[in-house]
């Protein structure tokens, strides 16, 4: 390891630590050597909890996890060899296959790392099909997870789930699909788990793995459901737009956001439907029209990033002839920033320094698109059932993946034992 000290990162500072330092890099880069001497996965020995019953072997265990930075602060559910045995229940894939390595660390994430993880998030056997798709989708080398996981910016993976395996799982779609919500428990345990690998396995660790200034926001990351039942006429889910899936095939979409912006959608009930609607585009784009180097990341082939519409929203516009196409197209043509603007922000610094040749070449366009094309904006219709806001989470996403979920052959019978022991699946009335 070579240390020297943060200024020499500060415009205008005196960069000759680095020059003083240049040998001990170069001798680092060319003589480096692994210090294991086998290759393959290790799967370590289990730890060994003692206490004076169950209670306090738990808080034991929170206690030494946290100690050894295998927790994320909140409470975890021990993985003992059972509850692991059981949460790998909800696949067919062998237990040491690998789905991929994590980064910086470059950890090895098998079925059985997963199964760990979203054991000790508190999770089900039924969550495990869309954790493994989303940890493959996240290890698609054009994600550049890499980079997420290091950068210091404030990414998390955003995880949009198509398909009948939402409802199947309670994976929520409408109000408060962001969580808490104990509904719908799903996505707060399988967004925390990849969070949990992210750390553990990737060594996202704040300020030693990741330079995160402000953190990634989420302890669950955020992962959700599309409303397709609440689609209008003629619009594809956003599996299908963006990869070709079929409609009602289960699939996830991953992205990389960086931010979250509530932007209200609805007039004051003086504009006629047609005002109000084009009104509320405006607003978005003018949210999406900011001179933020991120967008250099996705511009070629990524994502600015994914816009969600509750149901009566989209429903609304549809009926007003502004179909899912139309509204991209809108935001996209609306969301361009003058030239003069991006010199006088330094966007411009950043377009040309920009890896792909695609975003390089744009430099001078005026106005600049913060993407190449409109399809880029992923457009989602979720959220409750009421029409005053759009949700925007801008992106730092190179591409975006998406990948099919593998079902096990048990799969209806987990349905099953689930409904017996969360009660019927549906909104619900508590009182």
């Amino acid at each position: 390891m070579v240390v020297f000290p943060i200024d020499p990162f500060l415009v205008d500072s005196d960069i000759s630590p680095i020059g003083e330092a240049l040998q001990d890099f170069a001798d680092g880069l060319t003589t480096w050597k692994p210090a294991a001497n086998e290759i393959g996965v290790k799967s370590p020995p289990p730890v060994a909890i003692e206490a004076n019953g169950y209670e306090a072997a738990v808080d034991k265990m929170n206690r030494q996890f946290l100690i050894n930075t295998w927790g994320d602060g909140l409470p975890l559910n021990p993985p003992s060899m059972e509850r692991v045995d059981w949460i790998l229940s909800g696949t067919d894939m062998a237990r040491d296959e690998i789905i991929g390595k994590f980064m910086p660390r470059g950890g090895v994430a098998t079925v059985e790392t997963i199964a760990v993880s979203l054991a000790m998030a508190g999770g089900r056997p039924e969550y495990l099909p869309v954790l493994i798709a989303a940890v493959d989708g996240f290890l698609d080398p054009g994600l550049e997870h890499d980079k997420v996981q290091a950068t210091s910016g404030s990414t998390y993976p955003v995880i949009i789930v198509n398909g009948p395996i939402a409802d199947e799982i309670r994976l929520n779609s409408g109000f408060g699909l962001l969580g808490p919500d104990p509904q719908h428990p799903a996505g707060a345990s399988i967004g925390r788990a990849l969070r949990l690998l992210q750390q553990n396995v990737g060594g996202a660790l704040p300020g030693v793995g990741t330079m995160s200034i402000f953190g990634g926001m989420r302890y669950t990351n955020a992962v959700f459901a599309e409303d397709e039942a609440g689609l209008p006429d003629g619009w594809d889910t956003v599996a299908r737009t963006q990869f070709g899936f079929e409609n009602g095939e289960n699939a996830v979409t991953v992205v990389v956001a960086t931010g979250a912006s509530n932007i209200v959608r609805r007039g004051v009930g003086k504009e006629t439907a047609a005002v109000e609607a084009e009104q509320g585009l405006r607003r978005v784009a003018s949210y999406l029209a900011s001179s933020n180097p991120h967008y250099t990341w996705g511009h070629a082939e990524g994502t600015p990033g994914v816009l969600l519409m509750p149901r009566v929203v989209a429903r609304q516009m549809n009926n007003l002839g502004w179909d899912k196409a139309r509204i991209k197209k809108f935001l996209w043509e609306n969301s361009k920033i003058p030239w003069a603007e991006v010199e006088e922000s330094g966007l411009k610094q950043w377009i040309e320094a920009a890896p792909h040749p695609d975003t390089v070449a744009s430099s001078g366009e005026d106005p600049w698109a913060i993407c190449r094309k409109p399809e880029q904006l992923i457009l989602t219709v979720a959220g409750g059932e009421h029409p005053t806001h759009n949700f925007w989470m801008q992106a730092a996403s190179a591409q975006i993946a998406g990948r099919r979920i593998g079902l096990p052959k048990n799969w209806d019978a987990l349905i099953n034992t689930a409904d017996d022991e969360l009660g019927p699946r549906g909104e619900m009335c508590v009182i």
